[in-house]
C-alpha cells in the first residue's frame, strides 16, 4: 500500500498564512509557528481597533462642534438640545464638518437652535 500524504493542502495552508504575514516584522513574516501566533494577535487588534476607531471619531466631533459652539456662545449640550427640540436630523459628523467647512452655515445652525431654547 502506497504511502498518502497531505503536503499538497499542508503546502496551502502554510503559503496561505504566510502571505497574510507578509509584513511582519523579523521570524513573525517566515517561520510558521510565529506567524501563526502573530496572526492571530494582529486579527484580534484589528476587530478590536475597527470598533474603537468609530468611538474616536464620535469624541473628535463632539469635541469639534463644542469649540464651535463655544465660538458662537453657546455650550455643546444646550445647542444638543436645543438641535433635538426643532428636529434637527444632522448628527455630529455632519455637524463637525459644517463646524469646520462652513463656520456661516453652522452659526446659522446654532441660531436655530438658540431660537429653540429661548420658547
Amino acid at each position: 500500500m502506497t504511502r498518502v500524504t497531505n503536503s499538497v493542502a499542508a503546502r496551502k495552508r502554510t503559503k496561505k498564512l504566510l502571505k497574510r504575514c507578509k509584513g511582519f516584522y523579523g521570524d513573525r513574516k517566515n517561520h510558521l509557528k510565529l506567524s501563526k501566533d502573530a496572526l492571530m494577535s494582529a486579527l484580534a487588534f484589528n476587530y478590536k481597533h475597527r470598533k474603537l476607531r468609530k468611538r474616536d471619531f464620535r469624541s473628535l466631533w463632539v469635541t469639534r462642534i463644542g469649540v464651535a459652539a463655544k465660538i458662537n456662545g453657546l455650550s455643546y449640550s444646550k445647542l444638543i438640545n436645543g438641535l433635538k427640540k426643532v428636529g434637527c436630523a444632522m448628527n455630529r459628523k455632519v455637524l463637525a464638518e459644517l463646524a469646520i467647512r462652513d463656520p456661516g452655515a453652522f452659526s446659522a445652525v446654532v441660531g436655530t437652535a438658540k431660537q429653540a431654547l429661548a420658547t
